[in-house]
């Protein structure tokens, strides 16, 4: 075996004390040997810390179990024969007052199924089948590919009827990879599955950090369904929760007796904050996204909370409670450099890995390079575009005139960051209503205005995010508790829908014009934005430049209003043939069929600032995409 300094070598121990050590999971947690288990955890200031399990019967007092501690470092570690994979554990950590504190491993790789609360020595072995995949990741630029996501929650995608009906891994594998495959989505992005106590839970509140939850099967399971995923070509982005964790006592709370992970309770969610300011917090922190990144396959990670991350006084209402930096401003110091050199991390070890940040406010410089100032994240969620579109989708029809400057506000602002649009798990819960529920009208006009808002955002630029139920059009909100309905495509309206989703996540991709040049003015620009009067909208996406032989030219024409118009002129750059390539009033798609069956030819006619002009029939409350040949 050797000595504990030979397995965990000063540099190593020094890396993980000064917040640098990237690959802690490797020295970090249960780790299988020959002939036993060699168990590692950090707990400072603590008079003993014991491993406890089934190994040796949960017996506190067995001094077999007793971790040496190396040094002054707090780093405690030990070999226990006979331990194997499968067995459960915990640490025994009896705190410089004499209290005996029985934690889960914060490193553990496995975890037991609720209602236990304990750690699981975990063999992470797995035979990857993704070579093609990750080969090719590596190479491809993300911001000049399409990507259009499907948010997953995999506890309520499908549940089984009783109160444990949840669908394993494999069962995921099975159907929930074809499914996405088939719809035309190219990424797949799972709310946490890092491991937490509650059944009716989005997963936020996580306890097992380095465990995927026991609930739908094991780590290796958990592989099987990403490794199935890029055997499809879908991309898989995990939602990650560095900012908060859970307060439950078998967890990271008051782990030596006193503060080690957290800094203070967060003031909405009763929540610890982590603790950026202390190096070894970080090494947890950044070792977890390296991770899931490297050990699971993950190709990008979404990080929750970030606005709550960046700023001292989040959530706070109370003016004589407000902190403020050395600068005297209200970022948070210590939490920036950890997300700077969180997403220097991964861009220097993790070739083709995007990183996403759920931040709601004007913060500058999300997705700016490090460098250059910025955080150094890819995207940043679009959450004004997303507010200003469903408040005016949501307007009745009277008033949408006034209202016009929600669809064209973006714009103004759409290339200061790389974004994403999402219309996520937030806006279908807490009495939001569902998005074809916020829809005004009857049912038809409620069905026209979902397919509207779809299409509008497929042809905005910025890449695609949409919650798992909107693709089949559920009228309820979200139940975190119970499956989509999928009983509802049983009914034509909603079939319809689905496959009008289908078919406009496949234009998506199929069209570069959509998504090749989504970081600049060059693949945008206005054809008529003014139009309030007539609640018109007309816009141009492009691929590439006049210059170029494979460009693309797609003229985008949106009606939200209830007037229909047999002879619509706009403006176009180009003459030639434009032939309609989707229309969502189409007849298949549960419209009233006004659509282009026939290609328009441009005239020399000026309009819109433009030296052509075409004339195409115009659905009500429906939008037309027409592809210039």
């Amino acid at each position: 075996m050797g000595t504990i300094r030979e397995m965990i070598s000063d540099d190593l121990t020094y890396l993980y004390n000064n917040g640098k050590l990237y690959h802690a999971y490797r020295t970090f947690g249960a780790h299988i040997e020959d002939g036993g288990v060699r168990f590692t955890v950090w707990a400072p200031d603590v008079r003993a810390v014991r491993v406890v399990g089934d190994f040796n019967d949960w017996n506190e007092w067995d001094e077999g179990g007793l971790l040496e501690e190396i040094g002054s470092t707090g780093i405690h570690s030990g070999f226990i024969p006979g331990a194997k994979a499968g067995d459960l554990y915990k640490y025994d950590i009896e705190t410089a007052w004499g209290d005996h504190l029985l934690k889960a491993d914060p490193f553990a790789f496995g975890a037991e199924l609720r209602p236990g609360t304990a750690s699981k020595v975990t063999d992470l072995g797995y035979r990857w089948r993704d070579g093609k995949w990750m080969k090719a990741r590596a190479k491809a630029d993300t911001f000049t590919s399409p990507m259009n996501i499907y948010e997953c929650h995999l506890g309520s995608w499908k549940r089984y009827e009783g109160e444990n009906g949840f669908y394993s891994y494999k069962e995921l594998a099975d159907q929930l990879v074809p499914y996405v495959k088939e719809m035309g989505y190219t990424h797949v992005e799972l709310m946490p599955v890092m491991e937490h106590p509650l059944d009716k839970s989005w997963g936020y509140q996580v306890t097992g950090y380095y465990a995927p939850t026991a609930r739908h099967g094991s780590p290796k399971e958990f592989k099987h369904l990403i490794d199935e995923f890029h055997r499809a070509g879908i991309g898989v982005i995990l939602d990650w929760v560095p900012g908060h964790f859970c307060p439950d006592d078998h967890g990271l709370r008051d782990f030596n007796g006193g503060k080690l992970y957290e800094s203070e309770i967060h003031p909405d969610w009763g929540t610890y904050k982590f603790d950026f300011g202390r190096p070894q917090v970080r090494s947890f922190l950044l070792s977890n996204a390296m991770f899931w990144l490297d050990e699971y396959h993950a190709d990008g990670i979404r990080v929750d909370g970030v606005s709550s991350m960046l700023y001292l006084n989040f959530g706070i209402t109370d003016r004589s409670q407000m902190k403020y930096n050395i600068y005297g401003e209200e970022g948070n110091l210590e939490a920036i450099d950890f997300l700077k050199e969180l997403n220097y991390m991964v861009g220097t070890n993790v070739p083709g890995a995007v990183m996403i940040a759920e931040e709601s406010t004007a913060w500058p410089m999300i997705t700016w390079p490090t460098d250059k100032g910025g955080l150094g994240f890819h995207y940043k969620w679009n959450m004004g575009w997303m507010h200003d579109t469903l408040e005016y989708m949501s307007c009745d029809f009277p008033w949408r005139s006034d209202n016009h400057n929600k669809l064209t506000f973006s714009m103004t602002y759409a290339y200061s960051e790389n974004f994403v649009l999402p219309l996520s798990h937030d806006e279908v819960v807490h009495g939001k209503r569902s998005l074809i529920g916020r829809m005004p009208g009857d049912i038809w006009r409620q069905f026209a205005g979902i397919r509207l808002l779809s299409m509008y955002q497929m042809t905005h630029p910025g890449k695609k995010l949409n919650f798992m139920g909107h693709e089949i059009a559920q009228f309820i909100e979200w139940r975190e508790y119970e499956g989509l309905e999928w009983f509802l495509l049983d009914f034509d309206n909603h079939e319809k829908y689905q496959k009008y989703i289908k078919t406009l996540n496949h234009i998506y991709t199929d069209h570069p014009a959509l998504w090749s040049n989504d970081t600049d003015w060059e693949g945008f620009s206005w054809i008529d934005p003014d139009n309030r009067g007539q609640n018109v909208l007309t816009f141009i996406r492009q691929s590439g430049t006049e210059k170029d032989e494979d460009r693309e030219l797609l003229i985008c024409v949106f009606n939200a209003g209830t007037e229909a118009f047999d002879e619509f002129d706009i403006g176009v750059p180009e003459p030639g043939y434009y032939k309609e390539i989707i229309n969502s009033d189409d007849e298949k798609f549960a419209g009233s069929g006004r659509v282009n069956t026939r290609q328009v030819k441009a005239r020399k006619k000026p309009m819109h600032g433009m030296p052509y002009s075409i004339t195409v029939r115009m659905p009500v409350i429906g939008g037309a995409i027409f592809r210039h040949k």
